[in-house]
């Protein structure tokens, strides 16, 4: 049966590989979003020749909140409906610079937070109505314990898988699947910085694969790779007197 797919950040790595796998498997349609048309351009030539039955685009910059509902709008009447949505888009920002300097503290609460939440607020409703589907985000397992390393950006992925969670309770009811993806180290161009990369590390088609095979399952969250749910269990169980002391 062939697929509905909306994909919000469709430029990321991890985005491309997703979508890599459903064009390949599911002769699906996509509505693809991100800020750069000549990427979202490749990004849907690629599709189609692996066999995607039809691709659209528009470029948007999702960090401007007031747009996003007519989005959501303009994205279902050219998919005539919406099976799967992956919100795939972030910043990794500057923990150091955000510290310091709240105008770029905000930003990444507005790319990883507020910008999500306001599209989810905007897909309710359509999923609600079609009582199917399935709304596949993006969070992180920075998100599962503060660190002050990246406690900016962990607080904003935190606060979006909670408001997953609401959400899937909210939208249980109606049959639609809310899934929560936590990847943890993923060599993309946003972590390019970030060296070396170690045994932990894993490629974004790595990632793609296992997104694919969650929204299959029905999964409410999924750890990739799974490795990561063993790791953060621990890290959530260390005693909040002793992981303030640790260097993380």
């Amino acid at each position: 049966m062939q697929k509905r797919i909306l994909i919000l950040g469709a430029t990321s790595a991890i985005a491309q590989a997703t979508a890599r796998e459903w064009a390949n498997e599911e002769n699906a349609q996509f509505f693809l979003v991100a800020r750069d048309q000549a990427k979202l351009d490749a990004v849907a030539a690629d599709l189609t020749v692996r066999g995607a039955n039809r691709v659209e685009c528009e470029a948007i910059d999702l960090t401007q909140l007031a747009l996003l509902p007519a989005l959501i709008q303009r994205a279902e009447q050219a998919l005539n409906g919406i099976d799967i949505v992956l919100i795939a888009h972030g910043i990794l920002g500057n923990q150091h610079a955000e510290e310091k300097n709240s105008t770029q503290a905000m930003a990444n609460f507005q790319a990883n937070l507020l910008s999500p939440v306001v599209l989810l607020t905007a897909l309710t409703p359509i999923f609600m109505q079609q009582r199917y589907g399935c709304i596949a985000v993006i969070s992180s397992v920075a998100g599962d314990r503060g660190r002050q390393s990246n406690y900016y950006y962990g607080a904003a992925k935190g606060g979006l898988t909670l408001f997953l969670q609401g959400l899937r309770n909210r939208l249980q009811p109606y049959h639609v699947n809310v899934l929560t993806i936590k990847p943890g180290f993923v060599d993309t161009p946003m972590t390019a910085a970030i060296q070396p990369k170690g045994a932990l590390w894993a490629k974004p088609e790595a990632i793609g694969k296992g997104i694919v095979k969650a929204v299959k399952k029905q999964r409410d969250v999924v750890y990739l790779p799974s490795i990561w749910w063993l790791i953060m269990l621990i890290i959530r169980s260390i005693p909040e007197m002793v992981f303030k002391r640790l260097k993380l």
